[in-house]
Formats: structure tokens, C-alpha cells, sequence
């Protein structure tokens, strides 16, 4: 007997992540890895935890218990006063806990797409975004944030195609893959263009709280809200993470969002998990209230170090031919090759033979292009490693380079 035989068709389109595969290699002691934008778990608030998880098993009955699909009420009051410092005017109705914000991607793919619907997303873009999008057989389509295209292109391609477009995604802050932020004005034309396809704008905001460096440009769904008036107004649909920030073993992110929108996904959450674990939830929360932004300054300043760190030795160490963004902010560094290097063959010999790992560029193209570029990461190794690492990947490109 094959059960496979009776697979949804939608199970054709699921690929394992290129990146929980290469996170196996982690346990290798002789491996330098620059793969998987993993938190410093050296960096964890663990006695905050260990004290918040104590007292709420104590002092609290509800610790154990079913919780409501919203969320913690006591969490979401503190997001909603998070997300006003940051601009978005919010009450607690407009948050909802999530298991992380990849469920928060995967809850917008079921609650947007229809078969053959299209999602805009940047090219390149989160691999677990395109993971999300892709088990709801989205078609993708580029987004162009710089260039001429636009809003009439996007409408004309999906309805050459029988599709509509649902949403725009896009990390705007030091995004992932790539590092890169997008500048107020980008920010502000996206607005526009999605309010002319009338469709909505997801914003993932996982690595927003890290910024090192340079001026801080506000979230997307802040400048729509001064735009329009009031977050209930507002197409943007902002995707948050206390992953990166506190802990990414609790798997508690969230969604601000308007009313309406926040209804729906209670809905699927209700009929999907029933709520995220009130536990970690009321955890969260303490910490959260006691030491959120002393802790992002400790992050900051390590993770900055490490940014200083690989930049420099790229610039010491990387062969004439290669080039690399430089983000304020973040986890990621992201490298162009020289036409005819391929980062999957590079990425096969460079463990091999030099034992340092990275995550190949063509993963994070919805397309499968970008087969010459790279993903790093420094958010893991000290300094002294980093130097290590990207010497011995500057030795492995210099071995491929010299067969082109």
C-alpha cells in the first residue's frame, strides 16, 4: 500500500530547507559554520527565564491551562504599548500571539491564497517565507523595490496568468537574506502601489529591534498609520518575534493588525493548534517587562562586534570579484560570486575541504536563480572564529575560482 498515492498535490510543492539541513553540521566540532542566523544562546536571558517560568508555576493557575486563542491578555497589553512606541497607535485587540512568526506567515498563506494566487516577495527573499506561501500553491512574482516596475506590471502579469494578487512581502529591515533595509521612501511607495493592486502588505518585522548603526527608519505599518489615521485604515500587516530577541526556543511572535484581519486568524489558530503555550507566553511577558530594552542594548553591541568583524575580514580576505552588502543592523551579509561560481559547488567543496559552511543563494529565489550569490551569518561565532571562517571561504572560492 502507498498513502503517497492520495497526497494533496500541494505536497509536490514541499522542499526541505536548505538551511535546517546545513544546521546538522553545527555538531562538527572542526565546522565554522556562517549558515543557519541562529541567536548566541551564551546571549539567552536564562536566570530571567528560570525566575519567570518559577513564579509563574507558582503563583499562577493559569500557567498549565488552556489559554485563550488571542494570546496571553497580559502580553498583548505590552505589544500593544511596544508597537505604539514604534508608531503603530495599537490597542490589545490588534495583537495575536503566534508559535513564532513563521506561523504567523504560515496562518497569513491560509487566510490570503487561493490556488495560483499571487505573492509579491523580493527577489531574494525569506526561504521560510516561500516555505509558507508555497504549501498554499501561491504563485510568486517579483517585487521590485527600486526599479520602474510597479503596481500596473504586477496587476498584468497575474491576470495573464488567471491569478490575482493577495499580498506583498518583504522584510524591510535588515532582511533576511541579504541584510539590506529599506529606505523611507521604497517604504512609502509600497504603500502606494498596494493600495492601488488593493491588496495587503506583509511586513516581517523579526529583526527590527537590531539596528547597530545609522538612522532608524520607521515600520512600514507606522508610516501607513500617519498616512491614514488609524491602524483599523491600514492594509499592512506587521509580523513580530521575540525569536531573535529573547528566545527562540519559546516560539512566541506575534501579529498587529487591524480588527478584522486579527478575527480571522483567532479563527484559524482556533481550528490549527488552539493556542500558543500559555507557559511560555506568561514567561515571555515577565521578561519582556522587566528587561526587553537592556537586553536588545547587550544584543546590539555584541552582534555590531561580530558585523565589524566579518566585514573587515571580507574585506581582507574575499578575492577580487566578490561583492557584499554592509547592513546597520541584523544577522546577515550577503555575497555576490563572480559569474560562473556557483554557491551550491562552493558551498560542497568549501566543507570538504576547508570545513566552513554557508547557505547556498539560490534557496531564498523563489525562481531558483541567484545561483551565484550567498548567504552569511555572524550572529553565532566570536570574532576570533569569524576571521577564521572567512579565510578559509576566501581559500575555497580561490580553489574554484582557479578552474573558471
Amino acid at each position: 500500500m502507498s498513502l503517497k498515492e492520495n497526497f494533496a498535490r500541494r505536497a509536490d510543492r514541499m522542499k526541505a530547507s536548505e538551511i535546517r539541513e546545513l544546521l546538522k553540521l553545527l555538531d562538527q566540532p572542526d565546522i565554522i559554520s556562517f549558515a543557519g542566523g541562529i541567536p548566541d544562546p551564551e546571549l539567552f536571558p536564562k536566570e530571567a527565564f528560570a525566575e519567570a517560568m518559577s513564579a509563574a508555576l507558582s503563583q499562577d493557575a493559569s500557567a498549565l491551562q488552556y489559554s485563550s486563542s488571542e494570546g496571553y491578555a497580559p502580553l498583548r497589553v505590552w505589544l500593544a504599548q511596544h508597537m505604539t512606541s514604534l508608531g503603530v497607535p495599537a490597542d490589545p485587540d490588534n495583537i495575536f500571539i503566534t508559535s513564532g512568526s513563521q506561523q504567523a506567515l504560515d496562518y497569513l498563506g491560509k487566510l490570503y491564497m487561493s490556488p495560483q494566487d499571487t505573492a509579491l516577495v523580493t527577489w531574494p527573499t525569506y526561504l521560510g517565507a516561500l516555505g509558507a506561501f508555497n504549501a498554499y500553491e501561491a504563485r510568486f512574482d517579483q517585487l521590485n523595490l527600486t526599479g520602474n516596475r510597479g503596481a500596473e506590471d504586477y496587476l498584468a502579469a497575474a491576470s495573464a496568468e488567471g491569478s490575482a494578487v493577495k499580498f506583498a512581502y518583504l522584510s524591510a529591515d535588515f532582511s533576511n537574506p541579504t541584510g539590506e533595509t529599506v529606505d523611507r521612501a521604497g517604504r512609502l511607495k509600497l504603500i502606494a502601489e498596494c493600495d492601488q493592486m488593493d491588496c495587503a502588505l506583509i511586513e516581517d518585522g523579526a529583526y527590527q529591534a537590531l539596528r547597530f548603526d545609522g538612522d532608524a527608519v520607521p515600520p512600514i505599518q507606522a508610516l501607513e498609520v500617519a498616512q491614514k489615521g488609524s491602524l483599523e485604515e491600514c492594509r499592512t500587516i506587521y509580523c513580530g518575534s521575540f525569536s531573535k530577541t529573547l528566545s527562540p526556543g519559546l516560539r512566541v511572535g506575534w501579529v498587529c493588525a487591524r480588527k478584522d484581519v486579527i478575527q480571522k486568524l483567532v479563527l484559524i489558530k482556533q481550528a490549527g493548534d488552539l493556542h500558543s503555550a500559555t507557559l511560555n507566553q506568561i514567561a515571555v511577558h515577565r521578561v519582556a517587562e522587566d528587561l526587553f530594552d537592556s537586553h536588545i542594548t547587550k544584543l546590539r553591541r555584541v552582534y555590531a562586534a561580530r558585523r565589524d568583524a566579518m566585514l573587515a575580514a571580507l574585506d581582507r580576505e574575499m578575492p577580487e570579484g566578490v561583492d557584499w552588502t554592509r547592513p546597520e543592523g541584523g544577522m546577515f551579509v550577503w555575497l555576490t560570486l563572480p559569474k560562473g561560481l556557483d554557491g551550491k559547488a562552493l558551498l560542497e567543496h568549501a566543507v570538504q575541504t576547508h570545513r566552513v559552511t554557508f547557505v547556498p543563494g539560490g534557496a531564498f529565489f523563489a525562481d531558483g536563480s541567484g545561483g551565484n550569490t550567498i548567504r552569511l551569518s555572524y550572529s553565532l561565532p566570536k570574532e576570533v572564529v569569524i576571521d577564521q571562517g572567512v579565510a578559509r571561504l576566501a581559500g575555497a572560492m580561490r580553489d574554484m575560482m582557479a578552474k573558471l
